[in-house]
């Protein structure tokens, strides 16, 4: 078994030595398009703050113009448009006209030479609207914010779009990118670089791009640059990829050589495990379905690796209990049970720690006289230990097993049976065990839907142990309807997620004191009420 598990431990890491060197380009291709991506929105929030600026200029000279002047095209009105023009950096004329677009007049006493681009477009949140117009010989669209004046007349400001010409752009995008502004309904009103190619492109990820809207205004500005194109850009950080990948696939390889010959367990080294204290006990809460009180805890054991790794019992309990370790496991966890839970058990005498114990344990009867040694003299009484016995794994029917049932229940121990109903014995058998617990497997508990009305397993299961006259307790509660149908069965106490998973003992503790300073409280409300009737 020691050659296979290591062989198969060689493998496992040749293979995992080689995955760097074969995930160098899917890291190379993310790593470029997250840059990439985040370069492109910062490009596009320069140019959208761009437009929103000269947007919001516009609207704020236009309004100030109105405001101080009594009425149109006066002296003051044109004295006004003249300021404003001067004060701006990007406002370049004032208009006054009608819907027909007649002109009355402008801040510079000349006809306005202008052509609309796309229709008019209201501005969210404000009063003013929006035309992108082609203005004189400017050499790129410019941006027309129009007030009504009344019935018949509107007051218009005129700013660029971009502070830059379309040469300009054009000569700071990368190779085969594009820059394109477009009206939220689609209407492109300027396009900078090699629009085609992304519009007709096959897939998704031949290029990287992003969009960007303007603020409030109803634009947004587009970027797209070919991968090829911006990957072709990381050549150096290729190669210094690949070699940092070889390196770590060489190190991992020899870590893996380094691991099968020197590890003294090739599957897991539990026993290590054990002597660290990497065993750590987790609590799962039994709860009272009647009164919702704390009935105890089930202690399930999780492995916690050095590195903050946490393997679950059913990667290595098989395998403990195959080598004989699931012995100084379990009294590992007793061990730190006893320092865990001391407080918490003295402050709630009433609540039970359930500890599983293995076949192995009976066949071997040191194990009362390590319960006896490691719970004598604590804070837990003997009366709170639950000691679970599997039924998968039946007992053989030897004179230690008994003598080892016998020697928990003389120190005031109570035995449960676990996984109840799962194995293949019988009731002559449950009979002979001795056991006070009956504990229903989560397999017969799932049978239970919201509209069950019966499970006969379940009910036969539930029918026998009160009629062996045992405690049951149901595993594995992860709905409403299944504590119903068990509460409404005379099944009292259970455990599941409905309730919480298994807990460290913190939390474990914290959960412990809050359902016991709620009982304390209930039951005095309950005295003062009494009291009074």
């Amino acid at each position: 078994m020691r050659s296979r598990y290591s062989h198969i431990l060689m493998l496992v890491g040749a293979i995992l030595a080689f995955l760097p060197i074969l995930a160098v380009d899917h890291l190379l291709d993310g790593y470029v398009r997250g840059r990439e991506k985040a370069a492109a929105l910062q490009y596009l929030g320069s140019i959208t703050s761009q437009v929103e600026s000269g947007a919001a200029g516009a609207i704020d000279s236009l309004r100030m113009v109105l405001a101080d002047s009594p009425s149109l095209c006066t002296p003051t009105f044109v004295a006004n448009a003249q300021r404003a023009i001067e004060t701006s950096i990007n406002l370049k004329q004032l208009l006054v006209e009608n819907g027909d677009r007649v002109q009355y007049c402008d801040a510079l006493g000349r006809k306005v030479d202008y052509s609309p681009v796309s229709e008019t477009l209201p501005i969210p949140g404000r009063t003013e609207t929006m035309t992108v117009v082609r203005l004189g010989g400017m050499s790129v669209p410019a941006l027309k914010i129009t007030q009504a004046f009344g019935a018949t007349r509107q007051v218009s400001a005129f700013v660029p779009l971009l502070g830059q010409s379309e040469t300009a752009l054009a000569k700071g995008l990368d190779g085969a990118a594009m820059l394109r502004i477009v009206l939220t309904n689609g209407t492109s009103v300027m396009a900078v670089g090699d629009t085609k190619a992304f519009d007709e492109k096959h897939s998704e990820g031949d290029f990287i791009s992003e969009r960007v809207f303007a603020g409030e205004l109803p634009l947004q500005a587009e970027y797209a640059v070919p991968f090829s194109v911006a990957r072709a850009g990381y050549a150096d950080l290729d190669v210094a990829f690949t070699i940092i990948s070889c390196v770590m696939s060489a190190s991992f390889l020899l870590l893996a050589l380094h691991f099968v010959r020197k590890s003294r367990v090739p599957a897991f080294d539990l026993e290590r495990a054990i002597s660290r204290g990497e065993i750590r006990p987790y609590y799962q809460p039994v709860i009272n379905l009647r009164t919702g009180e704390l009935e105890g805890c089930e202690v399930l054991c999780r492995w916690e690796k050095k590195n903050g790794q946490v393997v679950p019992p059913g990667a290595f309990i098989d395998y403990a209990e195959v080598t004989g370790l699931a012995i100084p496991m379990t009294l590992s966890l007793m061990q730190q049970v006893k320092y865990d839970l001391g407080d918490i058990c003295q402050q709630m005498p009433n609540i039970k720690v359930s500890i599983n114990l293995f076949e192995g344990h009976f066949r071997d009867a040191g194990i009362v006289d390590d319960v006896d040694a490691i719970f004598g003299n604590s804070k837990i009484a003997m009366r709170q230990l639950v000691f679970e016995i599997t039924e998968r794994h039946p007992l053989a029917n030897s004179t230690v097993a008994s003598s080892v049932i016998a020697g928990l229940h003389a120190l005031g121990c109570k035995l449960a049976l676990d996984d109840a109903g799962t194995g293949h014995s019988n009731l002559a058998y449950i009979g002979t065990l001795g056991v006070d617990i009956i504990k229903i497997d989560r397999v017969f508990v799932d049978m239970v839907k919201p509209d069950t009305a019966q499970v006969p397993v379940l009910d036969g299961l539930i029918a026998l142990a009160k009629d062996m006259n045992c405690e049951i307790v149901a595993e594995g509660v992860e709905t409403e309807a299944q504590a119903l149908y068990l509460r409404s069965h005379g099944v009292v106490q259970a455990q599941g997620f409905i309730f919480a998973p298994a807990l460290k003992v913190g939390a474990f503790k914290e959960l412990a004191l809050a359902l016991h300073a709620t009982k304390k409280t209930r039951s005095r409300i309950e005295g003062v009420v009494a009291a009074a009737a």
